[in-house]
């Protein structure tokens, strides 16, 4: 990449913290992170993941490093914060992207804590370490990730996605007076893992997807527009990657050819 395009984007120089980067849409993020000039922090449980993630980073000439944590566990992520504080060594740390997460649609009591502990509490500490650094030098960008219609219901996944979508809305009333952006992007029908599993339950959850349901690829190219500079103007939205469901769905299409859902 030309020296031109990294000043453009603005990671020369700083680091980025992506969670949940062991594969998929956050190993997609990361190494496109790396492209713009981001050191790497991967993270995730995964160790095969993440140290694949980063030597594909390293590979392409870029620097990474991996840490590994259950996010599911709070003193694991409050260990991993401490870490990561060392590694970076006092260099700024301008992007965190909370892209981890438990995708278990189960509705059974014993799912509950793992799945808001990952997918609320873990970006709740990390934003609360990382964002008042950000503060003290005036800028930063934070994305949070979540999954397929955080406001349409359907389990204990999708509660725990919307209270981070409320949170979302909550940290860029907070910082970004002070500098930093805070924005949610919602997964919608963007094929990934999870939504492969969330497929074994629901056989029908991509029907009604005109534009055909992105990939990891896709949702990372979002996620890298959000922590631009070109995206400056950007702040406390809610980007939804729902291929024109919601917009079939109004005027009552299907995805099958000559159907309507009420046929």
């Amino acid at each position: 990449m030309s020296e031109g395009i990294v000043e453009d984007v603005g990671g020369r120089g700083s680091w980025a913290v992506v969670a949940g980067s062991t594969g998929g849409v956050g190993r997609e993020t990361a190494l496109r992170l790396a492209e713009d000039g981001y050191s790497i922090v991967v993270c995730g449980r995964d160790g095969a993941g993440a140290e694949e993630t980063r030597k594909l980073i390293e590979w392409a000439g870029g620097r990474a490093v991996d840490l590994l944590a259950d996010l599911g566990d709070a003193a694991a992520v409050r260990g991993l914060i401490a870490e990561t504080v060392e590694v970076v060594a006092g260099a700024p740390i301008d992007v965190l992207v909370n892209n981890a997460g438990e995708a278990d649609y189960r509705s059974a009591e014993d799912v509950f804590d793992t799945v808001f502990n990952r997918n609320v509490k873990a970006p709740l500490l990390f934003t609360g370490a990382f964002a008042p650094l950000m503060v003290e030098r005036g800028r930063g960008a934070i994305v949070n990730v979540g999954g397929f219609g955080a406001l349409a219901g359907g389990g204990q996944v999708q509660a725990a996605k919307a209270a981070l979508m409320m949170l979302t809305r909550l940290w860029a009333a907070e910082y970004g007076p002070k500098g930093v952006r805070v924005n949610f992007v919602d997964l919608g029908h963007a094929f990934t893992s999870a939504q492969e599993r969330r497929a074994e339950l629901d056989p029908g959850c991509a029907h009604g997807v005109p534009a055909g349901a992105d990939g990891p690829a896709e949702v990372a190219e979002t996620i890298r527009f959000l922590v631009s500079p070109r995206a400056a103007a950007v702040q406390g939205a809610m980007l939804t990657m729902a291929g024109a469901a919601s917009a079939a769905e109004s005027h009552g299409f299907s995805s099958a050819p000559g159907k309507f859902h009420g046929d």
